[in-house]
This record gives structure tokens, sequence and C-alpha cells, in this order.
């Protein structure tokens, strides 16, 4: 799944929409105008439709090219074409809390954990059970039962995750140039404080290399330490104390929390860490394709480490931190839901069963147009064109985790040829949570949730990228969680998932 999403894009997001109000009603099973009552796909049969699908990524020149071979497919399909909309990272909330809000159609949008909850309280995303078992018969074969389950909010599924990594650790990535040139070993790393000796060898001989940075522009530096060793049940404000129990603490009261931060502190006082980390956003990708970075604390899957020195240009070595772990936040990190704002919600979800179906549309959308932006090599994997590289490609997106099924997409060439098999194994082999499958509705709470997040955007990037000192910030920050009722949060939390638990026989 999402880019696949870090912790202060999602909390920043919730006020906003929090306070625009109330999202207006649907029923998804109305009739759509213009739309014949066949069911039956193919043309003549269905009446003519654009399917916008709204997405987050860098631009790409050959975007519309790509978007006419995928309507190709459509149209012969489900008779539609396809509509590809990309939005800016960086503006991806404003633009799409405007969407949401606003008539302007939209027929399948990421969404994903605090996005997703926020929307499904506001009433922007349509329930998809019932068009499920309508037009989305090879979704239903494709994807598990427990899997959809975690998509689930009060008995009702309303958004599809992307079949890709169900399971995360932490790793560290550093430029294998610099570890050979220093004769550092990073095998002998099994802790962040293991980073130090590491971090103070590249400071001090490397003057112009920011030696550690942030995984996302919005994610603060220890994003994938945090989101890999809690379950944060969602939004972060109240997460499971341990991974095998049932019981909801405040992240921010905890000793590993303080622990983690004062590391940070540690580390930006020491100069490892760019000063302005907490407003910038640039990424560790960003310098390190720069030439101006070393490493970064990233998140860990199969074939993370040839994907991310395809994006840099560079060798990098990987130390994985911990095991991998499944929670309903992976899953439900990265879906695609269907909005009220749909003109057809049937047709969206003809779509979406084809992402999740068929190879060649898949692909396009994965990878580009065969001959142009990727050619095979071998039975599995893909290379680009002789001519053609990172820099010059039309279409180098790189998202796959994003959309539909990428069990269904090609291998890079510098990838495992069995990547796909080995994602399914380490899903399997991942340490499940004793929540996997609990859905969050924040509604009771939206008020002081509101409050909160306030409290958040004051002091949680801050404290993360080490531009805070714990000492004075943290007991400061949790004084004014608990004024803004974070203990109140923490209950109803505690309530759901003991109902959940208690139904489910958890």
């Amino acid at each position: 799944m999402r880019n696949r999403v870090s912790i202060l894009l999602l909390i920043m997001t919730m006020l906003t929409t929090l306070l625009a109000g109330c999202g207006k009603e649907s029923n998804p099973a109305a009739p759509v105008v213009g739309e014949e009552e066949a069911t039956d796909s193919g043309e003549g049969k269905l009446a003519p439709y654009e399917v916008k699908l709204v997405f987050y990524g860098p631009a790409q020149k050959d975007l519309e090219l790509v978007e006419q071979e995928m309507s190709k497919i459509t149209l012969e399909k489900i008779n539609a074409t396809v509509k590809l909309e990309r939005i800016e990272p960086a503006a991806w909330d404003q633009q799409t809390i405007l969407m949401l809000t606003g008539n302007e159609q939209v027929d399948l949008i990421v969404t994903g954990n605090t996005a997703f909850s926020r929307q499904v309280a506001q009433k922007q995303l349509l329930p998809l059970d019932e068009l499920l078992k309508s037009h989305g018969q090879d979704i239903l074969k494709v994807l598990q039962p427990e899997i959809l389950e975690a998509t689930k909010v009060d008995g009702q599924i309303y958004a599809i995750p992307s079949i890709r990594d169900f399971a995360a650790n932490a790793n560290v990535m550093m430029r294998k140039d610099l570890l050979d040139k220093y004769n550092l070993d990073a095998s002998t790393i099994k802790t962040l404080d293991d980073l130090d000796p590491f971090l103070e060898t590249i400071k001090k001989n490397e003057p112009t290399i920011t030696p550690l940075g942030k995984p996302g522009a919005a994610a603060p530096i220890i994003n994938r330490v945090l989101e890999t060793n809690w379950d944060v049940l969602g939004d972060y404000i109240g997460v499971l104390e341990k991974i095998d129990g049932l019981k909801v603490v405040n992240l921010f009261e905890t000793p590993e929390y303080e622990k983690l931060i004062k590391t940070v502190r540690r580390w930006y006082e020491a100069g490892y860490i760019s000063k302005d980390a907490a407003t910038s956003k640039e990424t560790a990708v960003d310098l390190i394709k720069a030439n101006i970075g070393f490493g970064v604390i990233q998140k860990g899957k199969p074939g993370a480490l040839a994907q991310t020195e395809q994006r840099v240009n560079t060798k990098l070595e990987l130390i994985n931190l911990g095991k991998q772990m499944t929670s309903t936040t992976n899953i439900t990190a990265i879906m695609l839901g269907i909005p009220t704002n749909s003109k057809n919600p049937e047709r969206a979800m003809m779509f979406l069963n084809l992402l999740n179906s068929d190879r060649d549309l898949i692909n396009l959308l994965d990878w580009g147009i065969e001959g142009k932006h990727y050619v095979k090599v071998g039975e599995k994997s893909i290379d680009f064109p002789p001519g053609v590289d990172a820099t010059n490609s039309g279409f180098n997106m790189r998202q796959g985790w994003m959309y539909g099924n990428q069990l269904l997409s090609h291998t890079w060439v510098t990838d495992n040829p069995n990547l796909w098999e080995e994602m399914d194994q380490y899903n399997r082999e991942s340490t499940k949570s004793a929540a996997l499958g609990f859905s969050y509705n924040p509604s009771p709470v939206k008020t002081e949730l509101a409050a909160i997040t306030n409290v958040v955007r004051q002091f949680q990037s801050g404290l993360e990228n080490g531009a805070l000192d714990p000492e004075v910030n943290l007991p400061k920050f949790n004084a004014a969680l608990r004024a803004a009722g974070i203990d109140k949060v923490i209950a109803e939390k505690q309530k759901q998932l003991n109902e959940w638990a208690e139904k489910n026989n958890k």
C-alpha cells in the first residue's frame, strides 16, 4: 500500500475535515441517470461513462498516454474510459477535502487510516457490500475475508485495500559507498542507539551531507518505528499497549515513546538531523538522490531495498530492526473508496474489480506502456527500454502498492523475480495484532479529537524530529492532551474495542 501514510499528514487533516461539517447522504442502490438496467458488462449494454480515479504522486509526462491505453481495455470490458487525476502529495489533503465536500465527480479515491475514518464519519464514502456482490466478484475471490473485515465500520465495507504488503517492520538504509569509505560495519546495528557512531562519522567527515533524513515529506524521523512497533488503532490517539493484548493506552505517555524522542533529540543536538526537519518537505530519498544525504529509518518489506536504490540511483545497505507486524492500520493504510460524489458507483466498482483482476490494466497503471516505458526481460521481469532511464522516462511513478492487486504486476529487473511469493510469505509470517480486524469509529469523540489535533500540531513534529526538548515539552504535550480530552477518546476507543472483542470471541 501508500505511499501504500505518515503520522503528521494523517492527523493534521483531521481537524480541518471534522470542522467541515457533515457530508451528504447517499443511496448506493439508487439508479444512475442514463444507466441501463442490464448489469452485464460489454459495449451496447452499458451507457458510456468516464471513471475518474484520484490519487497522489509525482508528475508524469505521459500520464494521458497511459490513460488512453487503459481506456482501450475498459471500453471493451465495461464501456468506460479512464480519467487519471493526479494530485501533488503536498496538496493532497487540501484538494481532496474540497473535492469530497463539494460536488466534483470522483469515482475512486485513494484513502486510508485517519482520512478513511474521517470520510466514513462524514458520509463521504459509499458502503460497498452490495456493490461488491453485484460488480466486484473478482475482488471477493482474491481478498481473504479477514482482510475485508478490517475495512468494516459498523459492519459495512467502505473501501478496498490494495493487495500488497499487509505487514511491516522498521529498517535502516544507508549509502554503501560511504559505509565502505569509512569501513563502517552495518551488521553491528541492532537498535537505534547503535546508529550513533555511524551518524557521527558522517557528520565529522562529510560536512555537506545530512546523516539522517525523514522517511516522508510529513513523516517525522521516527515515524516508521512508531507505526511498526505499536498497533496505532487508526489514528495514534490511543494505541495498544502490547501487540498481543487489548489494552488501549496513550502512546505519548509510554516509556518507549519517551526513549525514542530522547534519542532523536540527541541526534538533533549533535547535528545528525537537519535543523529544519520539522518544517521541511525534503525527504531522505530527496537528499540521497541529490548526493547530500546518507541514511533513513524506513518501512520494511520484501523488495524495499531494491526499490529505494532505484529511486535514489545509488547502492544502499539495509538493516532490519525488529520483526514484521500486521494490524488493521497496515491493511487500511492504502485503499480505494467510492465517494458519494460518484455519478455511477456501479461503474466505479466494475473498474475497481478490473484493477484487481486484469493483468494488462494494472501493469499499465503500475509501469506504463510496454515498449515505451518498459520492456520485458525474461519471463517475469521488466526494465527500461534502450535509451530510457529514470531521468527521462515519461512514466515512472512506481506506485503499484497504491491501486488494486499489485501481485499481478511485473517485477522490475532489480527486484527478485519471486518478489510476490516473498511478499506472501512475509505477510503470513508476521506477528498479528490482537486487534486485527477492529476499526475505530471516531464520531462519538469528534469534538475532543478536533482539540487534540491542535495540540498534536503544536508538539508532535517538533518532538519526533528532535527540535523540541522532551524534558521540557513532553510533559507539556501530555498535559495539553489531557486538557483536550484524550482520556475520553481512549476510553471510547477501549469501549469499542471491548465490544468488538466480545462480538468476535477475542
